[in-house]
């Protein structure tokens, strides 16, 4: 592969790797990397990398089911350092927890701040491909059907309500309806963007313009 040219691997034949979580942008874990896993990473889709102690390739979640699927792949300036942008099943980490980096430094001190069970924006993608899905496959009795049979103004109709729904929530300062309403208008959004013709992340890109500004 030509790519393969420009990477700067140590005396071992080694190039380290950093998966990161392709929507959250979460570090994940760190790893290392030869010529072989790279190429076996390339053909699979899975990241694979080579186990420093035991001198071969390994499979991330052959044995755990915690596969990592590589949607992109970056090289840094140097040549000499890889990231990999993955949508990770379950735990990255042995320890259960999502990311290796769980321990924080505070005071001098390493503070865990576990990550098990934590839910990645990843979760607005996957309501959303359900959403695209239903209107490619419609199912019987289904919500997201219903809503776009009656249309876009039962859509906004929707949007409205669940928007009351969250200022009364909030103004009685109640958490959990406060985040059960919030899903709920998130849905609909959703429901109202792919009825748009707009994706999440054209959201997303609007927030980043204003942050930079």
């Amino acid at each position: 592969m030509e790519f393969l040219k420009e990477l700067k691997f140590d005396e071992k034949g080694l190039i380290p790797a950093i998966a990161q979580d392709a929507v959250s942008g979460e570090v994940l874990m760190c790893a290392y990397m030869n010529e072989e896993s790279i190429q076996r990473t390339i053909e699979t889709g899975h990241a694979t990398y080579f186990s420093r102690s035991r001198q071969e390739l390994w499979e991330k979640g052959a044995t755990s089911g915690h596969y990592q699927t590589v949607k992109e792949m970056f090289l840094d300036c140097d040549g000499d350092a890889l990231v990999l942008k993955v949508e990770q099943e379950g735990a990255a980490c042995h320890t259960g927890n999502r990311s290796c980096f769980y321990r924080k430094l505070v005071d001098g001190k390493l503070v865990e701040v576990p990550t098990e069970g934590a839910v990645s924006p990843q979760i607005l993608y996957d309501v959303y491909n359900v959403i695209v899905d239903r209107v490619k496959n419609p199912k019987e009795g289904s919500y997201t059907n219903y809503l776009f049979e009656k249309g876009i103004d039962k859509m906004l109709k929707k949007v409205g309500e669940e928007s009351a729904e969250v200022i009364i929530a909030s103004k009685n300062y109640v958490k959990a309806e406060v985040q059960y309403e919030t899903a709920d208008l998130m849905y609909h959004l959703s429901v109202v963007l792919v009825e748009q013709g707009l994706t999440w992340d054209d959201v997303f890109k609007e927030l980043a313009s204003r942050y930079q500004k």
